[in-house]
């Protein structure tokens, strides 16, 4: 018999300040029985970072084609494809091609990270849509202590810094840009 998986609510309040974004979204969130909470938190994390009226989450770690997250148009266009953890070069590179924008929030000890960017960064010199962020890893573990079934989190954005509250505690996330998308000449 499969696993199913674990449903979670979150109340979320997002103030972004630098791209004047404030909303309260309900979402709720599936979390694949072989997903971790840290995971599902970047997951949150990374909504909270694009939050968009026609954000949500993708089925992920269920389905290949589908990212973490992303925003579709009124058409069904991608506009916006997220994915988080270490995905594989080939991956990205598809989701480049099928969608407006793609990041990437990588997590996970350093070491790793380190070694899956020295091995994907030269595959996505061409990509011009993609950006890459690493996230620290003692940063999305308090990340992971934030998970309750049922969530109230807040979610400030100012200046570049991002800090992820519940009523107990406060979490400061600084990513780290590997990779940001080139700008255009005009």
């Amino acid at each position: 018999m499969a696993l199913k998986a674990t449903i979670f609510k979150a109340a979320l309040q997002i103030a972004d300040m630098d791209r004047n974004y404030y909303g309260e979204h309900a979402l709720t969130i599936a979390r694949h029985p072989s997903e971790t909470d840290e995971r599902m938190m970047v997951r949150v994390l990374a909504f909270a970072l694009h939050a968009a009226e026609r954000l949500s989450f993708g089925k992920g770690l269920s389905d290949e084609d589908e990212p973490d997250v992303w925003e579709k148009d009124l058409t069904g266009s991608i506009m916006t494809w997220i994915d988080v953890g270490l995905p594989d070069d080939k991956r990205i590179r598809k989701a480049a091609g099928r969608s407006g924008q793609v990041y990437v929030y990588s997590y996970g000890a350093a070491h790793g990270t380190r070694l899956w960017w020295e091995q994907v960064e030269g595959k996505l010199d061409k990509t011009r849509n993609v950006t890459v962020m690493r996230l620290p890893t003692v940063q999305t573990r308090e990340l992971a202590a934030l998970a309750d079934r049922n969530m109230r989190l807040t979610c400030t954005i100012q200046d570049g810094q991002i800090w992820l509250a519940n009523d107990n505690a406060s979490v400061e996330v600084q990513a780290e840009t590997l990779k940001a998308v080139e700008s255009r000449a005009r």
